[in-house]
């Protein structure tokens, strides 16, 4: 282990996600563990360079593993992307005397732990904490598992009511530029179609498919639609005046970040918690932190940003034969 290493800042950057204050407290314990100090930052590289630093220890993290959100808060950061800013949070972290970052967020956050890293040799490492898992290097991110959990209860209760009502029913599920929760929730709800991000979808042939359906006795059809592909009340009403058939919309909204994390969130954030801080006490930085196959994996934090996309014709697959 590296010697060097006796503090360590650890922050959450972007949208907030299940998992994450159990990642914050790995970090945490472990590092005491170690015997190694850790700086808790508010508010992510806002609070950098604002200088909201708080010093934590065992009680700072008590009873927070099962709750959603983070203690830390989380904020988007237009500052740090301008020299001026990300020159502020530098000063703000040596004046702090720590030796290592840890963040915690998604793509966005990692591209900007990347340029800290090369601009300043700031030793950092990056925790997948997004509901999108859309990061690669990692099969799950943290927080995705809740999500669609959170989305899939909710779109079971919707399909009650579309079969009593015999209606089409339009859900908008999070993933502006990510179609991972729609897929999954689609495939696991039973829907019939879904809209994603990436690629374009065919709404000729789905007004065809519903009305085709229909004159077979289908009674409802459920269409998934990701918010950065389609909006919901704009497809519904695509499919009514082209139709004639009923149809309604819900937006699930940021109900799908918040709540109880599940087990399998709770467990990922642990693991990559302790292993983002061992990578730390190596001396290896610049790396990103995920579990591939049930085996911890470390990749660059530029690798990282690299959107998976090789679910999509597998997934689309299985609905089509399943529908």
């Amino acid at each position: 282990m590296k010697k060097g290493i006796k503090k360590i800042g650890v922050l959450c950057s972007g949208g907030d996600g299940p998992g994450m204050n159990a990642a914050i407290r790995s970090v945490v314990r472990s590092s005491l563990a170690y015997g190694i100090s850790v700086g808790g930052i508010m508010r992510g590289y806002e609070g950098l360079i604002d200088d909201e630093i708080i010093a934590m220890d065992h009680r700072s993290v008590s009873n927070i593993i099962n709750r959603g959100g983070t203690i830390l808060k989380t904020a988007r950061s237009k500052r740090f992307k301008t020299p001026e800013g990300m020159k502020k949070a530098f000063d703000v972290f040596k004046k702090h005397r720590m030796d290592g970052l840890i963040v915690i967020g998604g793509d966005g956050s990692y591209r900007g732990a990347d340029e800290f890293y090369k601009r300043y040799k700031v030793p950092v490492v990056g925790m997948p904490g997004t509901i999108d898992n859309d990061l690669c290097g990692t099969d799950q991110t943290i927080g995705c598992s809740t999500a669609v959990n959170t989305a899939l209860e909710a779109i079971d209760k919707i399909r009650d009511t579309a079969h009593s009502m015999e209606r089409i029913f339009i859900v908008e599920v999070m993933g502006n530029s990510s179609g991972y929760i729609a897929m999954q929730v689609a495939l696991g709800s039973g829907a019939e179609s879904v809209i994603i991000p990436e690629r374009k979808f065919d709404y000729e042939k789905l007004f065809t498919d519903v009305q085709e359906g229909y004159r077979k006795g289908k009674i409802s059809w459920i269409v998934i639609t990701a918010e950065g592909a389609g909006k919901a009340p704009d497809v519904a009403k695509k499919i009514m005046q082209t139709t004639g058939l009923e149809t309604r919309f819900v937006v699930l909204g940021h109900v799908q970040r918040g709540g109880v994390p599940t087990a399998s969130d709770r467990i990922l954030a642990t693991r990559l918690g302790v292993a983002a801080v061992e990578l730390l006490l190596k001396g290896i930085y610049g790396k990103s932190v995920g579990v591939l196959q049930e085996k911890i994996s470390v990749v660059p934090l530029a690798q990282a940003c690299h959107r998976k996309k090789s679910y999509i014709d597998e997934y689309d697959r299985l609905m089509k034969l399943l529908r």
